[in-house]
């Protein structure tokens, strides 16, 4: 009988244990953080870490817009011609109007020493200048891609490795 009452003692508290951790365990509120290393969680992050917040609804009103040669209104636009209604808007700086022009209106700075609103040029046709966009942070930028349209987009990825012949910030004359 001694033996059977120690067993039933040593269940119960095994028995309690299980409940109470059971217990605690549906009760404990957890803080969970998801940190993701997806191309659209850190363009995201990009976003929101804007120093400027009339820059942030600069490119929120004109993303998505479709890519147009020439075009300057929502209805579409092409890169230089974004490029210079930012910096225009935003920054009060007016630019010229073809892209290869606006490269030569920049004091040219290392990649890493690049500002938000700074522009990067890159040459996809050969030499000369042929595309810009205007630098956030992070390694990330806005333009007017020619196949989406008004983007944020990330320079590591190669295609824009390859093709950028020039970055800076707007020279002061």
């Amino acid at each position: 009988m001694e033996i059977s009452t120690t067993y039933a003692k040593k269940g119960g508290k095994a028995l309690w244990f299980l409940i109470v951790l059971l217990v605690f365990a549906a009760c404990s509120s957890r803080k969970t953080t998801v940190k993701s290393n997806t191309s659209a969680a850190k363009m995201a992050d990009a976003m929101a870490n804007l120093k400027s917040r009339q820059l942030y609804r600069f490119i929120t009103d004109w993303t998505g817009v479709r890519y147009q040669l020439g075009g300057l209104d929502k209805k579409g636009i092409d890169c230089s011609g974004f490029a210079l209604l930012l910096e225009k808007d935003i920054y009060g700086i007016q630019l010229p109007r073809r892209s290869r022009d606006q490269a030569e209106t920049i004091k040219e700075k290392d990649l890493s020493k690049l500002r938000e609103g700074d522009l990067i040029f890159f040459s996809f046709g050969g030499r000369e200048v042929d595309h810009v966009g205007i630098y956030l942070n992070n390694n990330f930028f806005v333009h007017a891609s020619t196949s989406r349209g008004v983007v944020v987009d990330d320079l590591n990825l190669a295609v824009y490795q390859k093709a950028m012949v020039k970055a800076g910030s707007f020279k002061e004359n």
